[in-house]
């Protein structure tokens, strides 16, 4: 199903199309038919299943901010945020263009830099670490693919680069989703390539004015690590072969977990498990870090951003790289 706000000029409504347990293609048939009117509001969250029969998934884990997501989210209610036109600077009409498809082949148009909200470095670290996770957290049940930007979805026959998903889709990939969470939230745009995200510390500060350098974290064990982690941290992961090959943001005192797990959030293939032994789906999801996972025995180091807001100086960082993320454990996500 398709989780939206919805209002309908007739008796056909979404408790009527639940109660027929209707599949989602079946909903849009009669959606279509019934004349409903269809709202996607900014960041409304989309749960994509693999299997049109399939039951969305539920998470056990929950977000909790210490500051209210209307202070969180405030300016996203303006250009450019409040529309998923713009999340590229290329116009919206030219997504679809044999120019950009030409140029940009299976990863479409990439994002914008957004501008940075004035005297962003002033507010709280606290706040500053929430705003990127409440932003990150609004994609949830986006589907994983060789993306730039989540809103952009190719039509039949566009290039596509085989994903365990299945099929092309809306969708992002682990490192372009980390660029853009960071890009919306604070005007910092990270490179989208895997391997320069992660080896790059010097980084153009919020709405690309600047130089700021993120802080390198070394990866000692599993519970040093945790003492020095903070939420919005980004975790660097390396493949089979010890290739760097994902990321993933820390959620820490924002992520809840019914068991006491760590919790970080990104966007990736099938095999995590939550701590109810269900399977976690394809794509951006909150997942658990606890010492056995992938994430942990394969963490390679990690980078702090938010803490070097304040210490912005003058200079120059070329435009970031476009690309994005590598295979993991040999297989293509």
């Amino acid at each position: 199903m398709i989780l939206t706000r919805l209002e309908s000029r007739n008796r056909f409504s979404m408790e009527k199309a639940i109660s027929m347990h209707l599949s989602r293609r079946e909903l849009l048939k009669q959606l279509a038919l019934s004349g409903a009117i269809i709202h996607l509001p900014l960041g409304a969250q989309t749960l994509v299943a693999q299997e049109p029969e399939a039951k969305p998934y539920k998470s056990p884990y929950k977000l909790e901010f210490r500051h209210s997501t209307v202070s969180l989210g405030e300016g996203f209610d303006r250009k450019p945020w409040n529309s998923p036109e713009l999340q590229s600077e290329i116009p919206h009409r030219e997504w679809y263009s044999e120019k950009v498809r030409n140029q940009y082949g299976v990863w479409g148009p990439p994002a914008r830099q957004y501008p940075a909200r004035p005297e962003i470095e002033k507010n709280s670290v606290e706040w500053l670490q929430e705003r990127v996770i409440h932003v990150a957290s609004r994609w949830i049940g986006t589907p994983y693919q060789h993306h730039h930007i989540p809103s952009w979805q190719p039509p039949e026959g566009w290039p596509w680069k085989k994903v365990a998903y299945g099929r092309n889709s809306k969708g992002i990939d682990c490192s372009n989703f980390s660029s853009f969470y960071y890009n919306y939230s604070l005007g910092i745009k990270l490179n989208t390539g895997i391997s320069q995200q992660a080896e790059n510390l010097k980084i153009r500060g919020p709405g690309g004015r600047g130089i700021i350098e993120a802080k390198r974290l070394a990866v000692t064990k599993y519970d040093q690590v945790l003492k020095i982690l903070e939420p919005a941290d980004l975790l660097y992961i390396r493949n089979n072969t010890g290739k760097l090959a994902h990321v993933v943001m820390f959620l820490g005192h924002v992520g809840q977990s019914p068991d006491q797990t760590p919790l970080v959030i990104d966007s990736t293939g099938g095999g995590h498990k939550d701590c109810n032994g269900k399977r976690i789906p394809i794509g951006v999801h909150i997942r658990p870090f606890d010492q056995n996972s992938w994430y942990a025995k394969n963490l390679s180091h990690v980078h702090r951003i938010i803490g070097s807001l304040g210490q912005a100086r003058k200079g120059f960082v070329e435009e970031p790289e476009e690309s994005g993320a590598e295979e993991i454990n040999g297989n293509e996500l």
